[in-house]
């Protein structure tokens, strides 16, 4: 595992700049030259003991991290939970995993038939995380999945990867909301997931979303190349608690929403 949390996320970074080239020309546009501050990554995995959400915990609390915050998407059948380093420099890290025995008896042997093919050794090794997928996947299986879980289909096709980065908007330099650096990225010609609006949350719940909706890329599947939804990127405004420091978690209505910026939009 890691021993740096820097080269972490560094190494985090490449591969989903990779998987997500609208990535590195969103964080132009918005940064001017300045550095720009990721407010959290996300992860997706199946709660199967071999890979579930506290395997990937593990390379982050080794590093310092510790848990913060649980949620429920009870519509997804999704639990996770947020993770936050001492450093609140550091960004966040929000782990997911698809509750497989909530499905179908034939998602369930799909997935734990990929899962079985993960070796056991791949999971603590340093790059896990950013390592992609660890199984054979054919086309028609990525459809069947997509059918019953969007979810599911995304992390047979993707693997261990950070699913979306996050600017920080209130550590980007000149703009004060939301609604200006969203005007930005569609003036630059970016897609925004709409699903319950653009901006999900609001000032009320201490926290304001946006997302692009994710790009498509060239997955090779076992058989053929298709051109599937990969990775996006988000925008996150945090406002301050009664004690005056700013709000730290996540709110569960407006990441469900969230999710959806992976969905195929044609």
């Amino acid at each position: 595992m890691h021993t740096d949390v820097n080269q972490l996320f560094a190494a985090l970074w490449d591969d989903y700049v990779e998987m997500t080239p609208s990535a590195a020309k969103v964080h132009q546009l918005l940064a001017k030259g300045e550095t720009i501050i990721n407010d959290h990554i996300a992860l997706r995995t199946f709660n199967i003991a071999k890979v579930n959400l506290s395997v990937l915990a593990k390379h982050f609390e080794s590093l310092g991290y510790v848990a913060c915050g649980d949620y429920d998407f009870e519509a997804k059948k999704l639990k996770a939970k947020h993770f936050e380093h001492p450093d609140p420099t550091q960004p966040k890290v929000f782990i997911s995993e698809l509750m497989v025995e909530a499905f179908s008896p034939e998602l369930q042997a799909i997935v734990h038939g990929l899962v079985e093919q993960v070796d056991e050794a791949a999971t603590i090794a340093d790059n896990f995380l950013y390592s992609g997928r660890h199984w054979e996947l054919d086309y028609a299986t990525y459809e069947q999945l997509l059918a019953e879980s969007e979810y599911a289909a995304w992390v047979a096709a993707f693997g261990y990867r950070a699913n979306h980065f996050t600017v920080s908007i209130n550590h980007l330099p000149g703009y004060n909301t939301i609604l200006e650096v969203n005007e930005t990225l569609k003036q630059g010609d970016f897609v925004l997931n709409s699903v319950g609006g653009e901006v999900k949350g609001s000032a009320d719940v201490l926290l304001e979303q946006s997302s692009t909706m994710a790009d498509k890329v060239n997955v090779a599947f076992k058989d053929v190349q298709k051109t599937i939804p990969s990775c996006f990127y988000e925008f996150a405004l945090r406002y301050p608690k009664a004690d005056g420091e700013l709000y730290t978690g996540f709110v569960a209505a407006s990441a469900d929403k969230i999710f959806e910026s992976t969905n195929n939009a044609g």
